[in-house]
């Protein structure tokens, strides 16, 4: 990590951006694990500190404010540890690399394109809450209310990592604020998920075999998307992935972002066509295919969470749904590495 940071303070670094943007993505990926080990460290060391002090303190009040001390900072400690030894199962190719995460809607009409508004707003959330950085690539909003589609761009160290958790489907039961009958209703939203790929990553892309479409953003999509013709949609004829963007006000500059998607994609295929040979040394067969259902969001007539591939759940039904979904994730990928070692 040094030599890349004496790398990135030459006078010439600058000189070629993409060498320099390669260099500092290798930089934060080393300090993302090197800084979470520090820190724990250097909390243990606070902690021997303050446990020493409380015990040579002989002011009965003074130490129970010392002792106060030692149980908060354990508490952030254990936390600190908690976050540590998840980023320790995420030892994927892929799982240091950004994500793209496509939301869709499932059968249901404006019941289901809500759905997936619950859904978006809770994987920003949760996003946000973790310093990633979220970019809204493509917005298709429902006829009525909600979104019937979009892409995201997560950016940060470990974002696909933590993300390829989700991929699936996800089912909702609650009271309709869209019938009048008030019946409950049940809904699904499809989560997809592929890693950023770098250009080191030969992905060959055919003219021919490319589709362009250009056309206006519209909709409701407000949200960081510019309402301008240049939208992108690329269509891989050979096999039948549709990527499309719509963040940029310029029509070259989404188009390359939709490439560098289509390719993502693509890639991505690759692997699961591995990973569905590897699956027959699995006990749980299918988890990772598009389409299987992994979470059940029950509001009505209990509140509950759950996790069909863990059985994690919980009655904190709010909490999940504004991005509380460290215990979810967490299980799963231990589930993971349980079944790779």
């Amino acid at each position: 990590m040094a030599e890349l940071e004496a790398r990135a303070a030459a006078p010439e670094f600058w000189n070629d951006q993409t060498k320099a943007r390669e260099t500092i993505d290798q930089t934060n990926a080393l300090r993302a694990v090197v800084e979470p080990f520090l820190n724990l460290a250097r909390q243990a060391d606070d902690l021997g500190v303050l446990i020493e002090m409380a015990e040579g303190e002989q002011d009965a009040t003074q130490r129970a404010q010392f002792l106060q001390e030692v149980a908060a900072e354990l508490e952030r400690a254990e936390k600190s540890f908690r976050q540590f030894e998840l980023q320790a199962l995420l030892g994927g190719k892929l799982d240091r690399n950004n994500a793209y995460v496509s939301l869709n809607a499932g059968a249901g009409g404006t019941e289901a394109c809500d759905w997936a508004s619950m859904l978006l707003r809770m994987y920003v959330r949760y996003a946000e809450s973790h310093g990633f950085r979220v970019d809204f690539m493509e917005y298709t909003a429902g006829e009525e209310a909600g979104v019937k589609s979009c892409t995201l761009l997560i950016s940060g160290p470990f974002a696909f990592g933590y993300f390829k958790a989700e991929r699936g489907v996800h089912r909702l039961v609650r009271i309709s604020p869209f019938d009048s009958n008030k019946r409950r209703h049940t809904s699904f939203a499809a989560l997809d998920i592929v890693a950023e790929v770098d250009d080191n990553i030969e992905i060959e892309v055919l003219d021919k075999d490319l589709r362009v479409d250009t056309y206006r953003a519209g909709g409701a999509g407000g949200q960081k998307v510019n309402k301008t013709d240049s939208a992108v949609r690329l269509t891989h004829i050979p096999s039948g992935v549709v990527v499309a963007c719509q963040a940029e006000r310029s029509q070259h500059a989404n188009r390359n972002k939709a490439m560098k998607l289509l390719k993502a994609k693509l890639y991505e295929i690759e692997m699961d066509k591995k990973r569905k040979e590897q699956e027959k040394h699995y006990s749980e067969k299918g988890d990772i295919a598009w389409g299987h259902q992994i979470r059940s969001y029950v509001l009505q007539p209990y509140q509950m969470v759950k996790d069909l591939r863990t059985d994690v759940e919980t009655s904190q039904t709010q909490a999940v749904l504004d991005g509380d979904l460290d215990a979810f994730i967490e299980a799963y990928l231990k589930m993971r590495r349980g079944q790779e070692d």
